[in-house]
């Protein structure tokens, strides 16, 4: 007699993002009563419009105290019935609209994602609601501010960027990972990295070691430097991303390890310590959550040509853009008070080249691991 043929019951599986309904439904009604303000003066035949702080230097200011960039209380009105401001006022509240439904559909989307999603031409014209996404990008940042709410919290994330390897292990979106055995690649840090996704176990390290660029990361990694020194291995690709400095930020106040940073000795090395530490200028609302003020500027410094006797092949001449970035750096209220950065921008104008971290490769392959970050490591010797 045939055997009953059994069919086997399909099963979907259903998406395993961690929902914070707590500031979902706070993000939700940040975004309605920017809404109802505008419908309200609307129905009372006033103009609509609505306040958003302004992002610029102008309005920067640096707690001493704090010891972060913070924004001030200046803000710009956007009018619809302004045809200079009519454009991103729609553009703003159309991104609103998205970012609502993002909430309600319990989904993220990317910056690329959430510009096709507001993408169309609009009704009885040739003209499209965005020209680009550079254009959605700014608008949304422009929506941070004026509703007091995060990228991340808007369910809204940016391109991943930025490698992380270590003697740790995170639980990321319930998924548990060993970050002691990702190989050669390491562990993607995603762009959003709130406690309600990322969470830390089973942390042995003593200090967080962050690098410029993925290339400098891979050598630390292929000398399996995190394992002999015991600390976690971060880079940002260049100037690092928010998902990046967050998890910096987390791992630092939350797992009280300290910061070191080995970068280019050049200004725009200089600035992406700055933006470590301080906060970015243009994104200073966000420095409370992203800024670690403790973090350590470790090197490479503009002495290091003579103490670690390079070779004149490693020597980039400065141009007028480097000269005049450097001197913006040094007019800093964050670094204008401090005597070692005064002296060391001083130093790498006066050389009249910069120098990158790969440069220290003309002396061995693994002298940056084996021997110069070690050295520095162990006597102190930082900027602050």
């Amino acid at each position: 007699m045939a055997k009953k043929k059994t069919t086997k019951k399909k099963t979907t599986r259903k998406a395993n993002r961690v929902v914070d309904k707590k500031r979902d439904e706070q993000t939700k009604k940040k975004i309605e009563a920017l809404a109802e303000s505008v419908a309200t003066k609307a129905l009372k035949q006033k103009e609509p419009n609505f306040e958003i702080p302004t992002r610029s230097i102008s309005n920067m200011k640096y707690n001493k105290k704090k010891r972060i960039l913070e924004m001030g209380s200046n803000t710009q009105t956007r009018n619809l019935f302004n045809l200079g401001q009519a454009r991103k006022f729609m553009q703003s509240l159309l991104l609103a609209k998205g970012c609502r439904e993002l909430i309600d559909a319990e989904k993220t989307l990317s910056l690329r994602g959430m510009y096709y999603m507001s993408l169309h031409t609009i009704p009885g014209t040739k003209e499209k609601t965005f020209n680009d996404q550079g254009e959605s990008d700014g608008i949304l940042e422009d929506l941070e501010v004026s509703l007091d709410g995060l990228r991340e919290e808007l369910h809204v994330f940016a391109k991943k960027r930025g490698t992380m390897v270590g003697n740790i292990s995170v639980v990321d979106n319930g998924d548990e990972i060993d970050c002691r055995r990702m190989g050669t690649g390491g562990y993607a840090i995603p762009s959003i990295c709130e406690p309600n996704v990322i969470q830390f176990k089973d942390c042995d390290a003593d200090f967080i070691l962050h690098v410029e660029k993925d290339t400098v990361w891979s050598r630390f990694n292929e000398d399996r430097f995190w394992e002999k020194h015991n600390c976690i291995l971060t880079e940002g690709s260049g100037q690092p991303p928010r998902g990046v400095r967050r998890m910096l930020h987390r791992m630092h106040k939350e797992l009280k390890l300290p910061v070191y940073c080995l970068l280019d000795c050049d200004p725009w090395g200089h600035y992406i310590y700055s933006v470590i530490k301080q906060g970015s200028i243009n994104l200073a609302f966000e420095s409370e959550r992203m800024a670690i003020p403790d973090a350590q500027f470790l090197g490479i410094r503009a002495n290091d040509y003579e103490r670690c006797e390079l070779s004149d092949d490693v020597k980039i001449d400065l141009n007028d853009r480097d000269i005049t970035r450097a001197k913006q750096i040094a007019a800093y209220p964050w670094f204008e008070g401090k005597r070692d950065w005064q002296r060391e921008i001083k130093t790498m104008l006066g050389n009249g080249f910069k120098m990158e971290v790969e440069s220290l490769i003309t002396k061995d392959i693994s002298y940056v691991t084996e021997e110069y970050v070690p050295s520095r490591l162990k006597e102190g010797d930082f900027l602050d």
